[in-house]
């Protein structure tokens, strides 16, 4: 019908025009939360779960859908089902495997991320699901936290946040599916450039997307890829929950997927070369980083990402350093960014004690060798000598 009033104008004006046949290069972001259907059946169908397609933001949206599909070729998935966060995701994940299995029980590497350790000893014990935190280098007495619990799933990440311990995902595997239990891998250190969980038996691999796999610092986001079967049982939950990824985030995860292995190919190099140069510093009492052969999982880090490197992240404990020491070497930098992230084409250091690990109890740091000396540096893209000539000078303000 002919519109005249410039008020009823305004608002329709120019939307829902003819679908063009030329299709645009690169995915378009698509910000509406709601669409409209062909007819009322096909709405109906949509909501049915008897066809696919949009009918509100919560439920899908082609931009999402376009970064999830993305993150599923690259890890080898069948399905993705992406978060607005990385701790998001480790939710979702658990709570599948919790749901799915009746169980109330998990088990947990130790040195997991701090956030993921809270969820596990505060916000799930609190729902009385019980969590037994393990060595996950130790595969015996991960074997019997296993048997001894029979758990809704085990949970490692493949490098350790911050001590970058290499977790045996084949092992664990097997392990784990001996008593009936799910496997979920944070594959967020590593990537699918230097591994693929699923394909060594993984159940659920998931990312804090806002890492390496966006790689600017500029998207908040999380995703987990698994079979279709357990997407579909991870979107039923989500829709509940409205965990959603934004387009606009997706949009942004997407561009930076694009050079994903570029930066990792880099960020490999200049971490091996960091870590051998701060490995013969005499400042450094310890380095942590799987390329070093004095690593105690070199051979197995070796094994598992192939000939592609070690990574891009590492920590290292400054020998005699206290909190107040680390704090001036920190403030004492000038290339390196001391911020609370990793992953990003910029070089990052933070301090676990008070930032990523703060909800682990003091003596519980202390014990997995999160002690004050300690800082985690994420390399970035830059030249490894420039890096380099940043951590001596900061090391001599001390």
């Amino acid at each position: 019908m002919p519109i005249k009033s410039i008020y009823t104008l305004a608002v329709h004006a120019g939307e829902r025009g003819p679908i063009s046949p030329f299709r645009p290069v690169t995915t378009s972001i698509h910000p509406s939360v709601g669409y409209l259907a062909p007819s009322m059946e096909d709405l109906d169908a949509v909501f049915g779960g008897e066809r696919e397609g949009y009918v509100y933001q919560r439920y899908a949206n082609p931009t999402v859908n376009a970064f999830e599909q993305a993150v599923a070729a690259l890890e080898g998935g069948e399905a993705a089902v992406a978060y607005a966060s990385g701790m998001a995701a480790v939710h979702g994940a658990l709570l599948s495997a919790l749901m799915t299995s009746g169980r109330r029980a998990l088990v947990s590497a130790s040195d997991v991320y701090g956030a993921t350790y809270a969820v596990q000893a505060g916000l799930l014990s609190q729902l009385e699901v019980q969590t037994t935190f393990v060595d996950i280098t130790d595969l015996n007495a991960v074997a019997e936290a296993v048997s001894a619990t029979k758990p809704a799933a085990l949970i490692c990440e493949i490098l350790s946040n911050p001590l970058l311990k290499v977790a045996d995902v084949p092992r664990l595997a097997e392990i784990a599916h001996s008593a009936g239990a799910a496997l979920i891998v944070d594959n967020t250190f590593a990537t699918p450039y230097l591994f693929r969980p699923l394909e060594h038996g993984a159940d659920y691999v998931l990312h804090s997307a806002t890492k390496y796999l966006a790689g600017h610092g500029d998207v908040l986001a999380g995703v987990i890829v698994c079979s279709a079967e357990r997407a579909r049982d991870l979107r039923a939950r989500q829709i509940l929950l409205g965990a959603n990824l934004g387009p606009q985030e997706a949009w942004l995860a997407l561009r930076g997927l694009k050079t994903l292995a570029l930066r990792l190919r880099q960020q490999c190099a200049n971490g091996q070369v960091v870590a051998e140069w701060l490995a013969a510093e005499p400042r450094v009492a310890q380095v942590h980083y799987p390329g070093l052969a004095t690593h105690p999982q070199h051979e197995l880090a070796g094994r598992l990402f192939g000939s592609r490197g070690y990574g891009g992240m590492m920590s290292f404990a400054l020998a005699g350093a206290r909190r107040a020491d680390i704090f001036r070497f920190m403030e004492a930098l000038e290339l390196v960014l001391p911020a609370t992230t990793l992953g990003d084409v910029h070089s990052l250091m933070l301090y676990p004690a008070h930032s990523s690990h703060r909800a682990l109890p003091p003596e519980m740091r202390e014990a997995l060798g999160i002690g004050e000396g300690l800082v985690r540096l994420s390399v970035g893209i830059e030249d490894a000598d420039d890096i380099l000539q940043d951590l001596k000078q900061a090391m001599e303000k001390i």
